[in-house]
């Protein structure tokens, strides 16, 4: 009976310290996006020649050079699931192939993908690049200097993700439109009205409204989680990989759990 008790206690404690840890989590990343919001508000920051050279190279990182691989990931991913519908429901049905295309790649698929290969490439860099600074004493010198971390260091990287998400997903969702329409008209010849008329029948402002809101609540995350993890660093360079590694676990936990919030709330029956 006391073995079972004590198996008890230790799995409540540790149930609690996971709680308390999450807990602390996201009051510290709370915190450090009102900071910076507040940064932002304060002072038009990007005026700042450093701090705009920063967002401008969050922004080529993050934007430009990801997107050759959004542009084959889409294009593999519009091939695949045209195929896919149309060997089950074969190749007369055009509309409907445009209708799944939206469903699949528009409503989910299309940024959620985008933002697992932004923390990928860019959330790693983040994380350790913030990590480096620390363990160099670089933030330590901005501090003496009287220069907020919030304005210089997270607030550029914050803007540029968020900016490179919302137009790589753009990008992705385009990509993959064009790539199943070309396999389905070239390789299935399903015309191009059909495929057209379902694509357009299905997509509504609030599909649109939905995407927006996605990919903005993305590009907020991702910079953010990552450079907390970034900044918890220690003394030990040791502590770089590890921290970029809880930078993608985290990362991706959130995105997807504010996947489904999102898709969950906007699935809500609108009261009359």
């Amino acid at each position: 009976m006391s073995i079972s008790c004590n198996r008890l206690d230790r799995s409540v404690e540790r149930l609690g310290g996971w709680a308390l840890h999450r807990c602390r989590f996201l009051l510290e990343t709370g915190d450090l996006l009102l900071q910076t919001l507040r940064s932002l508000l304060s002072a038009p920051s990007l005026e700042n020649g450093a701090i705009r050279a920063v967002f401008l190279k969050q922004i080529y990182f993050t934007g430009l050079e990801a997107s050759k691989i959004i542009v084959l990931v889409a294009l593999i991913l519009g091939t695949v699931i045209v195929s896919q519908v149309v060997g089950l429901v074969g190749g007369g049905n055009g509309s409907l192939i445009g209708r799944v295309l939206v469903w699949v790649v528009f409503r989910e698929l299309g940024p959620l993908l985008t933002a697992m290969i932004v923390i990928a490439r860019s959330g790693t860099a983040i994380a350790a690049e913030l990590g480096a600074m620390k363990i160099n004493g670089e933030l330590e010198a901005l501090e003496l200097l009287g220069i907020p971390r919030e304005r210089y260091l997270i607030l550029p990287r914050m803007t540029g993700v968020a900016l490179a998400v919302v137009v790589l997903t753009i990008y992705f969702v385009l990509t993959a439109f064009i790539g199943g329409f070309l396999i389905a008209s070239m390789g299935h010849h399903i015309p191009y009205g059909q495929f057209l008329q379902g694509i357009v029948g299905t997509v509504a402002w609030w599909d649109l409204a939905v995407l927006l809101v996605k990919t903005v609540a993305f590009g907020i995350t991702i910079p953010l989680v990552c450079c907390r993890s970034g900044l918890s660093v220690g003394t030990s360079a040791t502590e770089i990989p590890q921290a970029a590694t809880r930078a993608v676990i985290t990362s991706l936990f959130c995105i997807v759990a504010l996947d489904g919030l999102i898709t969950f709330l906007a699935t809500l029956p609108v009261p009359s």
